[in-house]
């Protein structure tokens, strides 16, 4: 098999797995989860995202997450999807940005109220701006393979606003199964034409667990030549935006399968279950991986 020595995972579970709780998990507990995490040896992580607290009250503590919980010896990322965030941006010392705009029009117009083409035209000059001070950005393309409205999306859509970003200077590219409805030649037919047309571009793949297929589309990314994958603590997640879009695949359940193939990625497993047991009791779906089920036996 075509496999790599060594795969990065970018934590996105403070960001992108609890922004969907109903409940507020509190600050300090975030807190501590973001530390635990960065204990287990995750290097790359979504903090938080500067939204509006109306959208998304549980974001309501973003500038207080950032100012805590930033470290020099990780990349610590924040989404801020339009000029009001990155102006809190410009607040802190943060240095990486996530921006997103999803490949359907439907989808876009259903959370942000824009265009797929009106969302880029909105980010171009935000993007040329947070490039030219030496900003990581990170550009997340959700809805790339099936969207809740529009049904499949066509590759070239996906690889079209892929260009569109890359044209911009962005230095990651988070390509997303927002509904978890892609399968593994879906995975590796689209992974391995945006290895070949963007190649020095930062290649990262974002799955949901929606129907079990996450962990054979990362094998599938794999094969197609991808070493970055996004991942969240205890398969938490889901988007607002996108009904029946379940949970991210759970980072420790990834790094398990990645370990146990002889790929490493200088994650503590124990640490990471650590990290998880903290923020169970605060969110409202259970934790369901299958390391994190063992972990509780061994536990007990």
């Amino acid at each position: 098999m075509n496999l790599p020595k060594n795969a990065t995972i970018i934590e996105v579970g403070p960001r992108d797995g609890l922004q969907n709780e109903k409940n507020f998990v509190p600050t300090d507990v975030k807190k501590e989860f973001i530390f635990r995490l960065k204990q287990s040896g995750i290097r790359e992580m979504e903090l938080t995202s500067f939204v509006s607290p109306k959208w998304v009250p549980q974001m309501q503590d973003a500038s207080d997450i950032v100012n805590s919980c930033m470290t020099t010896d990780s990349r610590d990322i924040v989404l801020a999807p339009n000029k009001r965030g990155i102006e809190r941006v410009y607040e802190t010392d943060c240095r990486s940005v996530a921006v997103f705009v999803g490949v359907s029009n439907t989808f876009n117009q259903k959370n942000i109220n824009k265009t797929t083409a009106e969302a880029i035209e909105g980010l171009a000059p935000l993007i040329l701006e947070l490039k030219e001070q030496g900003y990581f950005v990170r550009a997340c393309i959700s809805t790339a393979f099936h969207c809740p409205y529009e049904g499949k999306i066509a590759q070239e859509d996906a690889l079209s606003l892929c260009r569109e970003f890359v044209s911009l200077g962005v230095d990651e590219l988070s390509v997303a199964d927002t509904i978890g409805r892609a399968n593994p030649v879906e995975a590796y037919g689209l992974f391995s034409l945006l290895k070949q047309e963007l190649p020095n571009t930062l290649l990262t793949a974002h799955f949901h667990d929606t129907r079990k297929m996450a962990l054979s589309n990362i094998l599938a990314a794999l094969q197609a030549g991808v070493d970055r994958f996004d991942t969240s603590a205890g398969g938490l997640g889901g988007c607002p935006f996108a009904p029946g879009a379940t949970g991210n695949v759970a980072t420790e359940d990834v790094v398990y399968m990645m370990e146990e193939m002889g790929i490493s990625t200088g994650i503590d497993l124990e640490k990471l279950a650590y990290a998880i047991e903290l923020v169970k009791p605060h969110v409202s779906r259970p934790i369901e991986s299958g390391y994190y089920r063992l972990y509780e036996l061994n536990q007990s």
